[in-house]
């Protein structure tokens, strides 16, 4: 099993000061995470993008390219690229030359994503998102694939033999389909034969169960070998300590704002107790032997073979969260690598010929950044 530390880049009050980190504070923290994240052994680390508050990740070419420059081996995830709201060749052109800087590291998850403020400021409306998701992609297959594209497109100016540089390092690109609740987006994953990215956060196991078994069901229909179906899976919140009642009571002060901020939208929320959330949500929250067992208990619904984490403290104190990152690594992650497999397929770079990857060695820019920022050189012990 893989997994990855992700953060959607939320700016808003700390949930028990009420304080909230300048914007420059905020981004630099969410580096700092992603080179602990490569520190402590982790496979991957994904940025959100999302163009409403109280988010500031409207831009994740950018972070990760800083975040490239930093680090050397773990690999750089988008959660999501909302690719309802982008224009599909902009978007290719800024992630292909972000995957050169990366030296091939780049994974890109994709949804149509959420919220009626972003759609509103994109002009796109409810009934179009997905056939603007779809279209995108279908886009986004060309480009990165033919030197030259001619197409008609509904939701942008049709492409006449165009040519659209640079292409990626990485020949493909491996592309994810982000899922919450919808059929399209594991329809499409399945019929191009993509691994399938299950949000899994907000509601109990059953719906996104439902929606990867209804994946491997199209997948085999499409005609794949069903034994590289491949699904990942999100984490509703993470916390271990030596005993659980130390996570839960340590987890508390996050559970309260969550709850504040479903009361200031007026909405109800799915999990009302910590003891219910941590109970029936995918929340890792509990001893490392809890976390084991409930990843288990997920995996024999999903079949799952990568996890994400929360990369970000959130009401836990910052010494907290690094510190049950650690002990996950040291306890958790150890057993659930040896337990469940790995993808199907290798972490490494893909489809990189060695005179491209001569040409753009990731090690050797990466520690020439980090010398030049003052940063630490890290030693091995990554598998991404």
């Amino acid at each position: 099993m893989k997994f990855l530390a992700i953060t959607l880049i939320v700016h808003a009050p700390h949930p028990v000061t009420g304080i909230r980190k300048p914007t420059t504070e905020r981004f630099r923290e969410v580096i700092d995470n992603a080179v602990l994240a490569e520190q402590l052994g982790f496979d991957g680390f994904g940025v959100g993008e999302r163009h409403e508050r109280p988010f500031i990740s409207s831009s994740p070419p950018v972070v990760l390219s800083h975040i490239a420059a930093l680090t050397s081996r773990i690999r750089l995830f988008t959660a999501v690229t909302t690719l309802s709201l982008l224009d599909p060749v902009r978007a290719a052109e800024d992630y292909a030359t972000l995957d050169h800087l990366a030296g091939g590291r780049l994974d890109l998850i994709i949804g149509k994503g959420n919220g009626t403020a972003q759609r509103e400021l994109f002009q796109v409306s409810p009934e179009d998102q997905w056939d603007r998701n779809a279209e995108s992609y279908e886009l986004f297959r060309q480009i990165w694939r033919q030197d030259r594209v001619t197409a008609k497109a509904r939701f942008r100016p049709e492409l006449t033999d165009a040519e659209v540089w640079p292409r990626p390092l990485q020949q493909p690109i491996r592309v994810w389909h982000g899922s919450a609740t919808s059929r399209e987006s594991v329809d499409l994953a399945a019929r191009y034969g993509d691994p399938l990215f299950s949000a899994n956060v907000t509601n109990p196991i059953e719906p996104y169960a439902e929606l990867v078994r209804h994946y491997r069901e199209r997948w085999e229909h499409y005609g794949h070998d069903p034994a590289l179906a491949t699904v990942g899976a999100g984490s509703a919140g993470f916390h271990t300590a030596r005993t659980s009642q130390r996570a839960v009571a340590a987890y508390r002060p996050v559970f309260e704002g969550y709850l504040a901020f479903h009361r200031r939208a007026g909405l109800e929320p799915v999990f009302p107790t910590l003891e219910d959330f941590v109970e029936r949500s995918s929340a890792l929250i509990g001893s490392p032997q809890q976390i084991i067992e409930k990843v288990h208990r997920y995996h024999e619904q999903f079949g799952h073979t990568v996890l994400h984490l929360q990369a970000e403290a959130g009401g836990l104190e910052d010494a907290d969260h690094r510190a049950s990152l650690e002990l996950f690594q040291a306890e958790v992650a150890p057993v659930l690598r040896r337990d469940i497999p790995d993808p199907p397929w290798p972490w490494e770079p893909m489809g990189v010929a060695p005179t491209e990857a001569d040409s753009a060695p990731a090690s050797a820019s990466a520690s020439a950044a980090v010398s030049a920022t003052g940063g630490t050189a890290f030693d091995g012990g990554l598998t991404g």
